[in-house]
């Protein structure tokens, strides 16, 4: 019989673990959360369809614009540090850099390397935010944003300072220029048709004879201006020009002869910002507008290794213009340069995706999801908070408590079950009993199977639940009793007269069975002390951990010199979590036990019950007939 209920035991732990670990598992979010410590994810879907784009695009930087219509600006750190970016296998990080952030306007201007842009199909990746802790550390990388061809770009956020070249060529500004705040993107380049910036002559800017090169930027044009130049480079009799003619967008070339200029189109109305974009490639240049060609010049690209100029055709602080041209009046961003041709398809997606209309049919930001499991809680708010002020000390005493709670919650769960089946045995066992008390006859015929079965009434399930009750088994110490007894005791009374039991035997008998009641009782009542050590310890062990936080908390505080609440608060809240764990071990040992003590009170009873009940049953079917 004791094996049945060691066995039980058992195997009550990996059951309660495989509880737990599928606990566990139905927690996780529903979908792949790249990292918890993140609380906030939105997914932005690029759509190469909306701008009718049909050539595949391999990398490409994208213009995320975030407002307070898209983005929780109070969810995430002022400086924008939390802010990540991961493919749509949530596994890979994309390279990214903030060219603007400002918590206070609810205004950000992220430029983030999208990989693997195919005609008619959509890309996705995960905006990640929503993290406070110490892993969000500022992750920008600027010149992994772009890729290896792209030679130059300037943002103008530099307000004051020449602009810096996001890219790794390094090709920063040679002076500064007029801010332009509110420009396309962010803040600009002021152009006033007098003072100019300067381009370095690098290795990365080199143009050879009949090369390529891709060269784009916003432009807002003003006033009409003849000849206007906006961008210039030149060596000798080589010359390469970029600007507008009366609002006409125009390139024009000179390679030791007469210069080549671009076929005129319609102009372009004024204080308007454009995205101007020129491609050479081969013995042809196109000049692009919003994305769409505009004007071709069957030219090739000069051999070019100088400086350039941005506004006007002389360097800063020379008077060297050249004959016949002004100086470029307007505002310009986003200067771009590469030594690849790009194909349409790139310049189409830069200028729909750039502006602030066409972002909008481009680029799709989800709303904003959470991870869908109750563990958040231990990562966030109060409860995060506390927990990261925890010191070594208050983890080993929660550690403890938590052990302590776990053999409470196994004793409690295997003692209630425990119990449970002794009930339910002895009520089927005392079920039969009331029909076999009448008649003891079948107790010393030597027949083991009606004894077992008590006289064929308790089928073979039901023989299965007698063996966990308690009374059964004193039944069985009362049968054993009762022939060992009849077979030792020769006084024998009338002629066929049924065999009786003397006074003695049936005080022997009756010890037998509260030998029986004590070995069952202490088996009942086995590993509830744990429960009171639990009740009565952990409370105090908690207090020990609180006290010890406490002293650890105003020792630093004294340490520093410095009385801050704020320094204060958070280590005598985490303190105070030891005396928390203690009452959450506690409690429920305390309600457990209770309950656990009625039941065994109840089940104590009615092995005495039936213990008086079989002693006199049996002292009136076996009296002896001498006395």
């Amino acid at each position: 019989m004791p094996t049945v209920t060691k066995h039980a035991k058992t195997n009550l732990l990996p059951h309660l673990l495989i509880g737990w670990l599928l606990l566990l598992a139905c927690a996780r979010p529903a979908h792949a959360w790249w990292d918890g410590d993140w609380t906030l994810r939105k997914k932005i879907t690029v759509d190469p369809g909306a701008a009718a784009i049909t050539d595949p695009i391999d990398q490409m930087p994208v213009l995320i614009r975030l407002h307070d219509g898209n983005f929780q600006f109070t969810a995430a750190k002022d400086d924008g540090s939390d802010l990540r970016f991961v493919a749509e296998d949530d596994k890979t990080l994309l390279p990214y850099h903030i060219e603007k952030y400002d918590s206070l306007l609810d205004e950000a201007f992220v430029w983030v390397k999208v990989p693997g842009l195919k005609p008619g199909a959509k890309a996705s990746f995960w905006l990640y935010y929503g993290n406070s802790g110490g892993k969000a550390v500022k992750a920008d990388d600027a010149k992994g944003t772009y890729d290896a061809d792209t030679v130059l770009v300037y943002h103008f956020a530099e307000h004051g300072q020449p602009a810096n070249d996001s890219t790794a060529a390094g090709n920063n500004a040679q002076n500064a220029g007029p801010p332009a705040d509110s420009a396309m993107i962010g803040t600009g380049l002021r152009l006033d048709g007098k003072s100019t910036v300067g381009l370095p002559a690098s290795p990365s800017l080199e143009w050879s004879e009949g090369g390529t090169m891709t060269w784009s930027a916003w432009v807002k044009f003003t006033a009409p201006q003849p000849n206007a130049v906006l961008f210039s480079r030149r060596d000798g009799g080589k010359v390469f020009l970029i600007g507008a003619n009366n609002g006409v967008p125009f390139v024009e070339v000179t390679d030791a002869g007469a210069p080549q200029r671009s076929a005129a189109g319609a102009p372009v109305a004024p204080n308007s910002w454009r995205h101007l974009a020129v491609v050479a490639a081969s013995s042809k240049i196109t000049l692009y507008l919003d994305g769409e060609p505009y004007a071709t010049l069957s030219a090739p690209l000069p051999a070019l290794n100088s400086s350039a100029v941005i506004g006007g055709t002389s360097t800063p602080g020379s008077a060297d213009a050249m004959a016949g041209t002004a100086g470029f009046i307007g505002e310009l961003d986003e200067l771009e340069i590469s030594k690849i041709a790009r194909a349409a398809g790139f310049i189409k997606l830069a200028a729909v995706g750039q502006g602030a209309d066409g972002a909008a049919k481009l680029l799709t930001l989800g709303e904003d999801e959470q991870p869908k499991s109750w563990l958040r809680g231990l990562r966030t708010g109060y409860i995060g908070i506390i927990i990261g002020s925890l010191s070594i000390d208050g983890w080993v005493v929660i550690g403890l408590l938590g052990v302590m709670s776990v053999i409470s919650w196994i004793v409690m769960v295997n003692k209630i079950s425990y119990l449970n089946r002794i009930s339910k045995g002895n009520a089927l066992f005392m079920k039969a009993w009331s029909h076999v008390a009448s008649d003891l006859t079948m107790l010393d015929d030597g027949d083991t199977e009606k004894v077992r079965t008590l006289g064929g009434r308790v089928d073979q399930a039901g023989q299965r639940e007698l063996r966990n009750a308690s009374i059964y088994r004193i039944y069985h110490i009362g049968v054993e009793e009762i022939r060992h007894r009849l077979a030792a005791d020769t006084s024998v009374g009338a002629p066929g007269a049924r065999k009786g039991l003397t006074g003695r035997s049936i005080q022997a008998i009756r010890a037998s069975l509260d030998g029986g009641l004590v070995r069952e009782t202490q088996k009942i009542n086995r590993l509830i002390v744990l429960l009171t050590i639990c009740i009565s310890g952990g409370p105090f062990l908690g207090l020990l951990g609180t006290v010890v936080g406490v002293m650890i908390t105003f020792a630093a505080v004294a340490a520093a010199g410095d009385v801050n609440v704020n320094a204060i608060a958070p280590g005598i809240a985490a303190a105070l979590a030891a005396t928390v764990a203690g009452l959450a071990v506690a409690i429920p040992s305390l309600f457990g036990y209770n309950y656990i003590v009625s039941r065994v009170k109840d089940t104590t009873a009615d092995m005495h019950i039936f213990i008086d009940e079989f002693v006199t049953k049996m002292a009136e079917f076996y009296r002896d007939r001498t006395e």
